[in-house]
């Protein structure tokens, strides 16, 4: 019996008593303490899995990313190569200042070789679409960034667009067989081939790029601009012309710019509706052909190939890049030069 005030324990000797814990409690150990072994990873549950699937995910995606924009240079310059190499022998034959320089076109012919007509032509309907095309994009631009409901944008933008899904030789046999006799009503000497109706048709046809562009140009304009003009007493006409198209002149050049080098890059509707004969006029009256227009009807296959006739179809396509490549580095150098950088 323990005496009066006591312990239970009291005079009995400590020992060590088994900790026992449940399953319950027990918790993985993470190391040893002291011991040099790296701490045991945590166990993978489902979020851990989920994120590195993501990061595979990623990673697949960057590669492909990668390799699409590999392919685009690659095939830039297999152009490049491919019309250097192929106009590298006509060079050989017939001298540079010869082919820039001479007024007469006509190698299958006599074997002459001064491409001044073509470019003349290829300007001419350029320089048509350009009067027609700028303008009224410009202008439906305008109206659809400041003056159309939200209704009327949502229904007119789209019609615009569906225009540029039309293919280009449905354009030229438009101009063919509607416009150049509606223009022979007008003008009694227009000849049934002619720069005229060819830029029209070409006008037409890049109308909505040149309306998307710059009413995506229009658009990005802050808000803030359009309410300090109101704030002052301007009126819309004058908000929409002094202050926001001003503002956005840098994208508005970018999409001149683009639809010139797309006017000059058409084939179809110049090869129907423009003619076939290389001549240096400034009349749209009269019966032209552009450099598209002259290698499409080369490269027909009546040309035997390998001979000097043939070669002509990359050398006046060399001349074709080198132009649009310097309109497009223009455009670049425009946007960089006249850009409004906003807070």
């Amino acid at each position: 019996m323990a005496g009066k005030g006591s312990t239970p324990f009291a005079g009995h000797t400590h020992s060590k008593m088994p900790l026992n814990l449940s399953p319950a409690t027990t918790q993985t150990p993470i190391a040893e303490i002291g011991s040099d072994a790296p701490f045991s990873e945590a166990p993978r549950g489902p979020s851990t899995l989920a994120a590195t699937s993501v990061r595979w995910n990623e990673r697949i995606l960057s590669w492909i990313f990668i390799a699409c924009a590999f392919v685009s240079v690659l095939t830039t310059f297999g152009i490049i190569y491919v019309l250097v190499t192929q106009s590298w022998p006509f060079f050989q034959s017939v001298s540079l200042a010869t082919f820039l320089g001479g007024t007469k076109w006509a190698p299958l012919i006599d074997q002459t070789y001064g491409v001044l007509p073509l470019v003349c032509g290829t300007l001419l309907v350029t320089a048509g679409a350009a009067v027609f095309a700028l303008p009224l994009g410009l202008l439906s631009a305008i109206y659809l960034s400041e003056y159309a409901s939200p209704r009327a944008r949502s229904i007119l933008k789209p019609v615009l667009e569906i225009l540029a899904g039309i293919p280009s030789i449905v354009y030229g046999y438009f101009a063919l067989v509607v416009i150049t006799p509606l223009l022979q009503k007008v003008l009694p000497g227009i000849e049934v081939f002619n720069a005229l109706s060819a830029s029209i048709a070409v006008a037409i046809m890049t109308l909505p790029l040149v309306s998307s562009l710059c009413e995506d140009a229009l658009h990005v304009v802050p808000g803030a601009l359009r309410e300090g003009a109101y704030a002052l007493g301007a009126t819309k006409m004058e908000v929409s012309t002094q202050v926001v198209v001003p503002a956005a002149l840098s994208g508005i050049g970018a999409a001149f710019l683009l639809a010139i080098s797309r006017a000059i890059g058409e084939t179809m509707i110049v090869a129907l509706a423009a003619g076939a004969t290389p001549t240096m006029t400034a009349s749209p009256l009269k019966s032209i052909q552009t450099m598209t227009g002259y290698i499409a009807q080369t490269a027909m296959g009546d040309v035997e190939h390998g001979t000097t006739g043939y070669q002509t179809i990359y050398a006046v396509g060399v001349l074709l890049f080198v132009m649009t490549v310097a309109l497009n580095l223009f455009s670049i150098s425009l946007v960089k030069k006249y850009r409004q950088k906003y807070d």
